[in-house]
């Protein structure tokens, strides 16, 4: 995937980063999922299909703009609104962020500069249901 140059939302909030991959991973949750002893044979009541994602930014060169980014994922709150690049224009969820990761390329004398900033998006309710 090349530069996504719509940028991405956070609760409203454009961010216009360059965006290396987005991997979108759908996971089926189950209420229940039982073997019975005797057969083997799966009992199982899906609850739906959860669209999650990871996020691998590029080099974000505006230092403002990376700190606003960053605090944004590492915001401690218990849901953000997300939109996200989609194949019919963005696709828009509740969810919240797992995790946020980044790596310090290279120090300078009055700032650092961060590479591989990661973060993965779960979703809060299903996309699909049965």
């Amino acid at each position: 995937m090349g530069e996504y140059t719509q940028g991405i939302y956070i609760d409203g909030c454009h961010f216009n980063v360059p965006l290396v991959s987005v991997k979108r991973q759908a996971n089926f949750l189950d209420k229940y999922a039982e073997r019975e002893e005797e057969s083997g044979d799966l009992k199982r009541e899906l609850i739906g299909v959860y669209l999650n994602y990871t996020l691998n930014f590029g080099i974000v060169e505006d230092d403002n703009l990376y700190e606003s980014l960053f605090n944004k994922l590492t915001e401690p709150v218990e849901f953000h609104d997300f939109t996200l690049p989609s194949t019919k224009g963005s696709y828009s969820f509740r969810g919240y962020v797992s995790s946020v990761s980044d790596e310090m390329e290279k120090i300078m004398e009055d700032t650092v500069r961060f590479k591989g900033l990661t973060c993965k998006y779960t979703a809060k309710a299903p996309w699909r249901t049965p």
